[in-house]
């Protein structure tokens, strides 16, 4: 990508930094402002005063001098208190606007992202990141401009008092204040190894959490423990490598700083000495002046090498969320109460072994149909389809008349729900986990509970009971009941049900199954592994996969006399 494209892309997030907020960017500024021009002053009082009392220059009064300092603490005071109010608020708002943005970004992203991606992307991004973000651009955005100012201002009065003796200190600091300028490429560097480290390791540490109870079972507690220690290794090696880069920085500006005050020191000296136009006061003002100048030399390469590394995080992140987001331009809506039609659909994960093979079925609407086959046979893979969860197949997939790559997701997802075998469930109240935090009309909820199942569950516990992290103060029956409520809740014509079933006990699996198939008006496609004759003699079809193509299909008494694959895989099951 060229960088023209890189910096619009940038752009979109960076932005969220001033939306609603630039009347106090533009404070927080003029604060800056304020300071730096009081300590300008201070520079120049204190010139005046000193060359008062030597008797070098008495063309002020004390009185007047001590009304200028007053002047100046009033102006120092008030930038401090325009900058109380406004630093923080502007530098709050920032990084909150842009945690949003990524995250909403986020949230428009197919269904099927994450089973190409990785979360740690986006859990590093949104706090290890987002804090480098905040100290190494929003923070420095101020520090830099007040650097600026302030460097500004006092190589102004610098070169109004002696334009030798500024040219003297301007050639000091030259050399070292370009190494640590080439040197900030290396900051920036090092904090996008420290990013790619943490990222690692956030996926270790999620790993590790969500695996405990296989970690257990399988007694690698120590490999698990050396595994993670590894990965601080790496976060801490390339946090010491950020940290050194750094330290490098601000040390090259720091010893530009100490050769150009003592030169400018000794040079101010000798000319006052010698009568060439400088007085005591102007060289104690010029070494304190030098200060202003030398601090930003040696900070501003610092901020400037943060900046570029946040400016990096934030290019990392915007192209992760580039990724895997399907185009919605000129997409239609759809009606989701006409038929579902797969006409030779094939399709292949990696473009070469293809999983699906000139798959054709149609599923009726507000009809219940199984899809049933060995493990492999594509069965999952053809629900992910029908989610939009890939547009690289080949062949149709028809709702109604219209084409799923022309349906837009939003009516997609507003059409069709999904019950899988790992329900996610918040920790929250079991009302909230159903509405998923949305506003319901009560009898809408009430509807959705009884026709899920989930009446006893409210009447034992309370609709407000807290689920737990995960649902673990849940069973997995009650898991999957919540998944179908909230399916009927938002008014899903649609409904794919992937292996629901497959890690519950018999007596709930068979409650679960049952619960979906008494569900009217809603066209049903379910996969299943379980292969029980009651449960298959009620769908209206069984369509039978076998290493991605489509072997057998018709009801279960239908498929029972063909004695074919269908009757192998069913009296195997028995």
């Amino acid at each position: 990508m060229d960088e023209k494209q890189l910096k619009k892309r940038r752009k979109r997030y960076t932005r969220e930094f001033y939306r609603g907020n630039k009347g106090t960017f533009v404070i927080a500024l003029f604060s800056a402002i304020l300071m730096s021009a009081s300590s300008i002053m201070i520079s120049w009082i204190m010139q005046l005063l000193i060359d008062f009392s030597t008797g070098t220059d008495q063309t002020r009064t004390l009185g007047e001098l001590v009304l200028l300092s007053v002047f100046c603490c009033a102006l120092l005071g008030l930038g401090y208190f325009l900058a109380y109010h406004s630093t923080p608020r502007f530098i709050t708002k920032a990084i909150g606007q842009y945690k949003n943005a990524v995250f909403t970004t986020l949230s428009r992203k197919n269904i099927s992202a994450f089973s190409k991606e990785s979360t740690a992307t986006y859990s590093s991004a949104l706090s290890n990141d987002a804090a480098t973000i905040e100290n190494g651009y929003l923070s420095n955005l101020i520090a830099i401009a007040e650097n600026l100012i302030v460097f500004a201002g006092a190589l102004g009065l610098m070169l109004y008092y002696s334009p030798l003796l500024t040219a003297i200190g301007a050639g000091l600091t030259l050399l070292p204040m370009l190494a640590s300028l080439l040197a900030g490429g290396r900051v920036a560097r090092a904090e996008r190894a420290l990013s790619d480290r943490n990222e690692a390791y956030m996926a270790t540490l999620g790993d590790c959490l969500n695996g405990f109870s296989v970690v257990k079972s399988f007694r690698a507690e120590q490999e698990t423990c050396n595994l993670f220690a590894r990965r601080i290794a790496e976060v801490s090696a390339a946090d010491g490598m950020r940290r050194k880069m750094q330290l490098l920085v601000a040390g090259l500006g720091n010893v530009s700083g100490c050769i150009a005050q003592v030169g400018v020191f000794i040079v101010g000296t000798y000319m006052a000495v010698n009568g060439m136009g400088v007085s005591g006061g102007v060289v104690i003002a010029f070494v304190n002046l030098m200060n202003f100048v030398i601090n930003p030399i040696a900070s501003i390469p610092g901020y400037w090498a943060q900046y570029k590394a946040a400016n990096a995080l934030i290019d990392k992140i915007a192209a992760a969320l580039s990724e895997n987001v399907r185009e919605e331009d000129g997409k239609c809506s759809v009606c989701p109460e006409k038929d579902v039609v797969l006409q030779n659909v094939s399709f292949s994960y990696d473009g070469e072994k293809e999983v699906l093979h000139s798959v054709s079925a149609e599923f009726e609407a507000g009809k219940k149909y199984a899809v049933v086959g060995g493990s492999g046979s594509g069965k999952s893979t053809l629900l992910n389809l029908l989610m939009a969860g890939h547009n690289g197949y080949t062949g149709k997939i028809l709702l109604g008349d219209t084409e799923l790559r022309d349906v837009s997701c939003d009516s997609l997802y507003d059409a069709t729900g999904i019950v899988q075998q790992n329900v996610f469930v918040f920790n929250a109240s079991i009302r909230e986990n159903i509405t998923m935090f949305r506003h319901f009309p009560d009898d809408r909820v009430d509807e959705a509970i009884r026709l899920s199942g989930l009446s006893s569950l409210i009447r034992q516990r309370g609709a407000d009971y807290l689920c737990g992290e995960n649902g673990c103060n849940l069973s997995g029956g009650e898991k999957q009941r919540i998944s179908i409520a909230r399916s009927l809740l938002k008014e899903s014509k649609i409904l794919l049900v992937d292996e629901a079933t497959a890690s519950l006990d018999a007596e709930t699996a068979y409650q679960v199954s049952t619960a979906i198939l008494d569900l009217d008006g809603i066209t049903r496609i379910v996969v299943t592994h379980s292969l029980d004759e009651a449960l298959l003699k009620r769908y209206d079809g069984i369509l039978t996969l076998k290493n991605g193509s489509v072997v057998e299909s018709g009801t279960f008494d239908e498929l029972m006399e063909q004695k074919g694959y269908f009757y192998s895989l069913f009296t195997v099951s028995q």
